[in-house]
């Protein structure tokens, strides 16, 4: 399948110090229901998602489309990772034709606080930056969510505006291409 901008899509596997990278699979099902089902994860993603609801529409396998990452630690998902086209509709920009790469994220509220978030979007920014050299990337998150901006400044994200969407104020960031993360960050 090829995904974004003509790149090959699954990947191989990515191998972090501790984490997987890889393309969704039928045993992930449980997780993306646990995630999108969350009060917690929901807090600035337009809240929880009824169980329910989830059960009837979840695909067999959830979140196979190209620049979707699950995250894996100890051979279950904790979390997911994107890289996607933004909206051209949506507030926040850096091209006037649109069109940036954006870094999403989503991980179990266990998992929070142990790094994994920023081991994983550093590797799925590596992997990005050397299918497409040059490209830059930009962040969307709310602007109350500190741990979003926290790990934003973490991965080289710089502020490049502020505007309002979905009801709340929003933090868009850019990841210049030339960022360096190192291989721990």
């Amino acid at each position: 399948m090829i995904g974004i901008d003509g790149v090959t899509w699954p990947p191989a596997p990515l191998r972090t110090e501790r984490l997987v990278l890889r393309a969704s699979e039928a045993r992930d099902r449980p997780a993306f229901i646990d995630l999108f089902a969350s009060a917690e994860v929901g807090t600035y993603l337009g809240g929880a998602r009824p169980r329910d609801e989830l059960e009837r529409r979840v695909p067999e396998v959830p979140g196979r489309r190209p620049g979707s990452f699950v995250t894996e630690l100890d051979g279950s998902m904790i979390g997911m990772v994107t890289l996607a086209r933004r909206d051209p509709d949506r507030p926040g920009h850096i091209r006037p034709q649109a069109g940036e790469t954006e870094l999403g994220y989503t991980f179990l509220p266990r998992a929070w606080g142990r790094g994994y978030a920023a081991e994983a979007c550093a590797a799925a920014l590596d992997w990005f930056a050397d299918a497409r050299p040059g490209e830059p990337v930009v962040l969307c998150s709310q602007s109350a969510n500190d741990r979003s901006l926290r790990l934003a400044a973490k991965l080289g994200f710089t502020e490049v505006e502020r505007f309002e969407e979905f009801g709340a104020e929003q933090w868009f960031g850019l990841r210049s291409p030339l960022t360096d993360l190192g291989p721990h960050a």
